[in-house]
């Protein structure tokens, strides 16, 4: 059995190597556009690594594809009426890919890797709501006190203060839980060893990652036997390779919506995203910091056509900052709507009648946002806002926004969890500012007041209606300019069976993806 593995394991990277998939039609085919950071949970702070961790790894609980929080490594918990103390369950007979056991002792050393003072380089804010887990990560106390162990199957967690979303938080590839003693991450971050779906088998550097299917796993072993995920950067390649049946599934290039969606509808899936297009509005600097200069500018700006032009119709109005997808949006909202004339008299009245001068900050790397920058500097010169753009790197961009240098950037945020506070916490808590997400510099106490009091609500409904209400005062100070929700557009191999676009990056685990008769 040794000497068929390790011809097995070299056919398939032999397969990987040459761009296409392993031979007969058990083989899955996935693509990145760039090359994980790492495959240690530890270090998943970009969408690449995050999705290579969810494949080797689990945590104590887990996101479908329409991103509904299931159980995972736990198969149930329960939590104390005031919603500060969680206790997990583990599964039984959960074993990781070198046979070690999964045990609650694990899952607690976990954590403490993660949270270690030691560890750089990570986002290990998921677990900070766990009592003594900041101080424990500054090197303020030597454990954490707030995770303690029942038996071998059970850890609780004591929290800060209530958290109703923290089971969510448990379901990021950060929390995923990796075998005792914790390896270096030298090691974990070339070899993982997790208790997850595909064991890893070979990775060759900016070409392809190669897994094989996990016989044991508990959630039941995938149905293909291998899985391949190739390095392709470039969308036109990658739609280039999928027509060629190299790979399984791609999103379709913004670009090429219509092409697609006349030559092979069968093909497609189409899906709400949970991410959001917008403007980010300085409002410290200058004319900004008044709120009817941010309404007017909402007003200069026809969005419908922008987003019909440069993504084809990709998306959904934004009437908030909250995708329709999750609870507290409202898409029935009164929208700011394109009205020049109304943008002037508001300019006008709050004493800009002459214009004014702003800086829209750009990156080239995201094709589509960086024409919508253009659309926006020429449609915003019509009622006498004279913008000038400053193009520059990602991370430059975004380093400017975060300290606030940019009277305003063009971004797109991203759901690290499927829930309306990942919105509304980082975006416009003044506690935000900056590096937490907080990239308009958005102050109200009123707001803030009631977005703490949404994450210590445990009332699904009550939590939910709080959400609505922090959207309504936010959307009516115009921190942003508002754009839209995008819509996801893959198309996958007519053969394909089992797979499912995910709303949430680390939703999809191919387990009951294959290749079938049409």
């Amino acid at each position: 059995m040794r000497a068929r593995s390790v011809l097995f394991h070299t056919a398939l990277v032999a397969a990987a190597a040459c761009g296409r998939p392993a031979a007969g039609p058990a083989g899955l085919v996935y693509y990145e556009s760039y090359d994980p950071r790492s495959l240690d949970p530890a270090l998943s702070t970009d969408v690449p690594t995050g999705e290579m961790v969810t494949l080797a790894f689990d945590g104590l609980t887990q996101f479908d594809p329409d991103g509904r929080l299931e159980p995972a490594l736990a198969d149930r918990w329960t939590a104390s009426r005031d919603g500060r103390r969680y206790v997990f369950h583990l599964r039984a007979g959960v074993k990781f890919h070198n046979g070690t056991p999964l045990t609650a002792a694990a899952v607690r050393a976990s954590f403490l890797r993660v949270l270690a003072p030691g560890s750089k380089g990570g986002r290990p804010w998921p677990l900070y709501p766990i009592a003594g887990a900041e101080a424990y990560a500054a090197g303020r106390a030597g454990d954490v006190s707030g995770i303690t162990l029942e038996g071998d199957s059970g850890v609780a967690f004591a929290l800060t203060e209530p958290l109703a979303i923290f089971p969510k938080f448990l379901a990021m590839p950060v929390a995923s839980v990796v075998p005792p003693p914790p390896p270096l991450a030298s090691d974990l971050g070339q070899q993982p060893i997790g208790t997850g779906p595909w064991r890893f088998v070979a990775w060759q550097h900016d070409d392809a990652l190669t897994f094989a299917r996990n016989p044991d796993y508990w959630g039941g072993a995938p149905l293909a036997d291998t899985l391949i995920v190739r390095i392709v950067p470039e969308p036109l390649t990658r739609a280039a390779e999928f027509e060629a049946g190299r790979l399984s599934v791609i999103e379709v290039p913004f670009g090429e919506t219509a092409r697609w969606r006349a030559q092979h509808p069968d093909w497609l899936v189409e899906k709400p995203a949970l991410r959001v297009v917008y403007v980010a509005l300085n409002n410290r600097r200058g004319p900004l910091s008044n709120a009817r200069v941010r309404q007017a500018l909402n007003q200069a700006v026809n969005v419908p056509e922008i987003l019909a032009t440069l993504y084809g119709g990709r998306g959904v109005l934004a009437r908030g900052a909250i995708p329709p997808a999750l609870g507290g949006s409202d898409t029935t909202r009164r929208a700011y709507g394109y009205d020049p004339a109304a943008a002037r008299r508001l300019l006008a009245a709050a004493g800009y009648r002459g214009g004014m001068d702003l800086q829209l900050w750009r990156t080239a790397s995201n094709v589509e946002l960086s024409r919508a920058a253009q659309a926006i500097q020429s449609q915003l010169a019509a009622v006498g806002v004279r913008v000038e753009l400053v193009e520059r790197d990602a991370s430059s961009q975004r380093e400017a926004a975060r300290k606030g240098q940019a009277d305003m950037v063009i971004l797109d945020w991203w759901a690290d969890y499927p829930d309306a506070d990942n919105f509304l916490y980082p975006l416009f808590y003044s506690g935000s500012f900056g590096a937490g997400g907080n990239y308009a510099f958005y102050a109200d106490a009123g707001t803030d007041s009631l977005i703490l009091a949404a994450r210590r609500t445990v009332d699904d409904a009550s939590r939910t209606a709080l959400y609505r209400r922090i959207d309504d005062r936010v959307y009516a100070a115009a921190p942003w300019l508002y754009l839209w929700f995008p819509k996801d557009l893959w198309a996958h191999r007519p053969e394909l069976r089992g797979w499912d676009l995910p709303v949430i990056f680390n939703g999809q685990r191919w387990t009951h993806a294959r290749f079938g008769e049409r």
